[in-house]
């Protein structure tokens, strides 16, 4: 693959494979997390070393889907564990590859989950027949129930429009002066991130605990 893409240039490469599910953090098994940083970050990681030698001769780029969940969590903290982490790989990588001529970008979408169905709305008795015993004597199913209907609400929420991020995606790959960061969200979404960026942690409990208990 790598002698193919020698002889005729490689100029860009786009990690976008990602899995979303949602759960408590009791509620899901080891192999779960162990499934997602597989995917979510590790795939991007492996992809990424693989291409690096062609990335670096032919300066080119490289972008990330990343998620404005990286900043916080609403009930699908696995998700946001990945993301938060692909960020820091990239952040380390963007400085590193400034002297190859290699730039970096991510891209932070908001909530497209129907444009990408991502993420599929989960009923509470599939939630509660995946629980351990010891899950299922600290919570009850009228507690699975108004959480999987919280976080389905906000699946049906989410943005058709995913041409959006294509765009960013895009521009990522071919502006001649590309941006580190580009936060492709609606205003409420981007004011959570700006709380949770500039506020102490204790705000953005509140405002989030708060939101858990609509």
């Amino acid at each position: 693959l790598l002698s193919h893409f020698s002889s005729i240039g490689f100029w860009g490469l786009v990690n976008n494979a990602g899995i979303s599910t949602f759960g408590e953090t009791g509620w899901l098994p080891m192999e779960t997390y162990e499934k997602f940083a597989d995917v979510n970050l590790l795939g991007s990681i492996r992809t990424t070393l693989a291409f690096l030698p062609l990335l670096r001769k032919y300066k080119g780029r490289i972008v990330f889907m990343s998620s404005i969940i990286a900043y916080f969590t609403l009930g699908n903290g696995i998700y946001s564990m990945t993301k938060a982490a692909i960020e820091k790989f990239c952040d380390a990588l963007r400085l590193e590859m400034k002297k190859f001529g290699v730039q970096v970008c991510i891209i932070q979408p908001g909530n497209y989950a129907r444009s990408t169905k991502i993420q599929p709305p989960l009923s509470a008795e599939e939630i509660w027949s995946e629980l351990s015993e010891e899950e299922k004597a600290v919570y009850n199913k009228e507690y699975v129930q108004e959480r999987a209907n919280f976080f389905n609400s906000i699946l049906s929420e989410g943005s058709t429009n995913g041409s959006e991020v294509v765009d960013a995606m895009v521009d990522a790959l071919t502006s001649p002066a590309p941006k580190a960061r580009y936060m492709v969200a609606k205003l409420k979404e981007k004011a959570l991130v700006f709380v949770c960026a500039l506020f102490p942690t204790v705000v953005m409990d509140s405002v989030l605990s708060y939101a858990l208990s609509k």
